[in-house]
């Protein structure tokens, strides 16, 4: 199972010391290291943190990623979109590699689509 998700905080935090920028930076950095030392294979992006791993092994972490967060505001918001495909693993790095060989006229169609060009061969 692979795991997009993005935790933020929102409110005054109960100690009431709410950061005077609206940053979110050191919220989000709590959350991230849980998703890192769960062990599972996970990547983050300027948006979202991808994760894989069997179905209560994903869930946990992202529930304690969100716990984590929740100590930053009175309130949290998760977004969460999950691509669930028994059998398989190493999709984390796989379904990127399978795009990148389709863009590069590698994949299973062979040499991929004809792109249209300008005179000159330039790409439009």
């Amino acid at each position: 199972m692979l795991v997009a998700f993005s935790v933020a905080p929102s409110g005054d935090p109960a100690n009431g010391q709410a950061p005077g920028d609206a940053s979110v930076h050191d919220a989000v950095a709590a959350a991230v290291r849980i998703v890192r030392e769960s062990g599972l294979p996970n990547r983050t992006s300027s948006m979202f943190t991808e994760i894989e791993g069997e179905w209560d092994q994903v869930m946990d972490v992202v529930k304690r990623a969100t716990d984590a967060v929740g100590a930053y505001g009175s309130r949290v918001s998760l977004v969460l979109k999950a691509d669930i495909r028994p059998g398989y693993s190493g999709e984390l790095t796989g379904k990127v590699e399978r795009l990148e060989n389709a863009i590069d006229g590698q994949g299973a169609g062979g040499a991929g689509p004809q792109i249209p060009t300008r005179p000159g061969n330039q790409v439009y």
